[in-house]
């Protein structure tokens, strides 16, 4: 099979990249090396077995060379940060999938099948349920509750605060620009893909973890970021009180998933979520990062909040384990795999300092007052 990754230079890209050679696919990886993603250039991962081609998959000139001759398409090209240029999200996720099907329709490419990444984000907040028994799809917190330290979300109906469940893929709530591209960039492809005859699978995944994982990016994960302070000897920034419900997902189970249903004519026109399988509170990461390195973390909340963070999600995964997908990596396992990767780098010192102040500048970050 030939397969043109798009974002092949990436993190969840370039594993998948390997992954495709090993099986004795020819591969074909589309990229911009945009920075900050990409500040050093083209990255030494890269398999050297993979053709490829610097290009941006917003322009005609660029997307369709790369996608003629090839019989698949994982379209992981995107764009992601605290940023707040709105338009860049929606032009680069939303309009650049929306050009992938015009090329393929407009050239009637035989393209076999199309999978494109898409983003738990979606759900927002997630499914909740309160006190009364009413399960609800929660809107962003409200900035007064959260200056005041009261993290999790009230039942409107004034009984107390909510409970929250696992998301399956029956209904979405985007919250934030990159949530909103996200989503739009799944309609396109499940859509357009059915309309045209173009099998397309959309992948919710959840936070991935692993090595590979841009340094620069502000806003990466937990994973990136608490690995680089204790390996540098200083304690994790804890974000409100550290109880918030996270879902982890290793790279090698996303690119499993991803293998899986580029193989399988059951995933055809579907939405799959790729999570860990199970939730974990971010004091409980810190201490797993911390036994990774050999330090006994004892998680102290930093008076801070991010605005825009989401209290608790959790992915429902049993959608693709219906088809024989399981996450099988822990994130103890994640972590270990990434602290090996994160020590073979040096001058990795002014990374913090970097997302902390992008972060302020953009007023991401701010006070608890209560």
């Amino acid at each position: 099979m030939r397969v043109l990754v798009t974002g092949g230079a990436g993190f969840i890209g370039s594993h998948t990249v390997d992954r495709l050679v090993e099986r004795g696919c020819a591969v074909r990886i589309l990229d911009s090396l945009e920075k900050p993603v990409h500040l050093k250039g083209r990255p030494a991962h890269l398999n050297p077995a993979a053709e490829f081609v610097v290009g941006d998959v917003t322009r005609p000139e660029d997307l369709g060379p790369a996608l003629r001759g090839v019989d698949a398409v994982i379209h992981l090209a995107a764009y992601q940060d605290y940023l707040p240029d709105f338009s860049k999200f929606f032009r680069v996720n939303a309009a650049g999938t929306a050009l992938l099907y015009e090329i393929a329709v407009a050239e009637r490419l035989p393209i076999r099948k199309i999978v494109v990444a898409s983003s738990q984000a979606v759900y927002g907040e997630g499914r909740h349920r309160c006190a009364a028994g009413h399960a609800l799809y929660p809107s962003i917190r409200s900035e007064e509750r959260l200056r005041a330290g009261r993290f999790e979300i009230a039942c409107p109906e004034g009984h107390g605060d909510t409970t929250w469940e696992p998301t399956d893929e029956s209904v979405v709530n985007p919250q934030n620009q990159y949530a909103l591209s996200k989503h739009a960039e799944e309609q396109i492809a499940i859509h357009l893909g059915r309309r045209y005859g173009i099998p397309s699978v959309a992948m919710r995944y959840s936070i991935v973890q692993g090595p590979r994982q841009s340094f620069y990016n502000a806003y990466s994960g937990a994973c990136r970021v608490f690995c680089l302070a204790v390996h540098l000897g200083r304690e994790p920034a804890i974000y409100e009180d550290g109880a918030q419900v996270r879902d982890f997902v290793n790279i090698h189970d996303v690119v499993d998933a991803n293998l899986l249903v580029l193989e399988d004519p059951r995933a055809d026109h579907e939405v799959f979520n790729v999570g860990g399988g199970r939730a974990w509170t971010v004091n409980e990461f810190a201490r797993i990062v911390g036994r990774a390195f050999g330090r006994d973390v004892e998680p102290a909340p930093s008076g801070l909040y991010r605005f825009g963070d989401t209290r608790h999600i959790c992915s429902d995964v049993s959608k693709l384990r219906g088809l024989g997908w399981a996450p099988r990596r822990t994130p103890e396992d994640s972590v270990a795999e990434y602290a090996d990767w994160l020590r073979g780098h040096d001058n990795v010192e002014d990374v913090l300092a970097y997302a902390e102040r992008t972060m302020r500048q953009m007023n991401v970050l701010r006070k608890v007052e209560g």
